[in-house]
């Protein structure tokens, strides 16, 4: 299988520190990777840390198998200002940009198994210009027409999917319909039958309001838009559970009963599997012609530089992308 592609995210965030830390790792099984990344100041981060790690600048990922035992391949990209570990600067925000679509580019080209994203800085981003909320929205358009982007985070015990994503609550609440609810559920399905071998997927829906709206007494929306959106998909063989009341489905018995949670709104998924397992959080976008993963966390700009910052969600999300990248192949886990 080829390398992975590893975009830089926000220099001045821990993302290449993590980089660096991963390929340490190489020899407990971290994925084959190429770094979009700036050489030089990757060189300068890892003398600063402390860390063994030596450079090598490659043309194309395939390279990376070629030099993975002795350097970290690197697909060099320019930076227009010095990096301050926990400082971003909106002159390197072009790079940032230019990673993630040089990524995205080198995936759909099949010159890449998969594409992995460090996180970036988004505020420091859309001062620049970026028009996107996020990786998620960004891709998409990357993708083309058809691509429908759906959020899944995964960690080992749980996967979450939000129907809704970075919306206000109050945005979140008015854009939820019975089209969107049926949308995520196909794609949610469709992906855990391709690319993680779940041959009839379990879905649980969450209601939206406390205890699933009790039968109207809290509100109306899990009758008259999660309900219908479960009769269709019901209709079309999915294994759909709910409405569910949000406070009780995500102990440790409950998760046992079900594949996925498919949660009204972004605070919702989240905030169980981040209290679940923090550090091994993996983002995956689900609904592209590519698989794309990222760790489920930020860009830490208070402990950048610092090699305080964990790996374990990088390589976890390394691990995701070449896992579904052979699903999608056919090659044998």
């Amino acid at each position: 299988m080829l390398p992975l592609v590893l975009t830089m995210g926000e220099p001045a965030g821990i993302g290449g520190e993590l980089a660096l830390a991963a390929w340490s790792r190489r020899a407990a099984g971290t994925p084959r990777f190429a770094l979009i990344d700036n050489p030089g100041r990757l060189a300068a981060l890892a003398k600063s840390l402390n860390l063994d790690v030596p450079i090598r600048e490659i043309d194309e990922p395939c390279e990376a198998s070629d030099c993975w035992a002795t350097a970290l391949p690197v697909l060099p990209i320019a930076l227009s200002a010095t990096v301050v570990a926990g400082r971003p600067d909106l002159r390197n925000s072009g790079a940032v940009v230019h990673a993630i679509r040089r990524a995205a580019e080198l995936v759909i080209a099949g010159r890449a198994a998969a594409m992995v994203t460090n996180p970036i800085q988004k505020q420091v981003l859309v001062e620049a210009g970026f028009k996107y909320p996020g990786h998620t929205e960004f891709l998409a358009e990357l993708a083309g027409p058809g691509a429908r982007p759906v959020m899944m985070l995964a960690c080992p015990g749980l996967r979450v999917v939000p129907v809704t994503v970075h919306l206000s609550l109050r945005d979140a609440i008015a854009s939820l319909d019975a089209e969107r609810i049926v949308t995520a559920a196909r794609i949610t399905h469709s992906a855990l039958q391709r690319e993680f071998g779940i041959e009839r997927p379990r879905l649980a829906v969450a209601g939206l309001n406390p205890h699933a709206g009790e039968g109207g007494m809290f509100g109306r929306e899990e009758i008259e838009l999660i309900d219908p959106a479960l009769v269709v998909l019901r209709a079309e063989g999915l294994r759909m559970i709910g409405p569910l009341a949000g406070d009780s489905m995500f102990h440790l018995s409950a998760r046992a009963g079900y594949d996925v949670a498919l949660c009204m709104y972004h605070d919702q998924a989240l905030i169980p599997l981040k209290t679940i397992d923090f550090e091994r959080g993996v983002n995956i976008t689900l609904g592209l012609p590519f698989v794309r993963t990222s760790p489920d966390h930020g860009t830490a700009l208070a402990i950048a530089g610092t090699g305080r910052a964990s790996a374990e969600s990088l390589i976890a999300a390394l691990a995701t992308a070449a896992q579904m990248a052979r699903a999608r192949s056919g090659i044998p886990a």
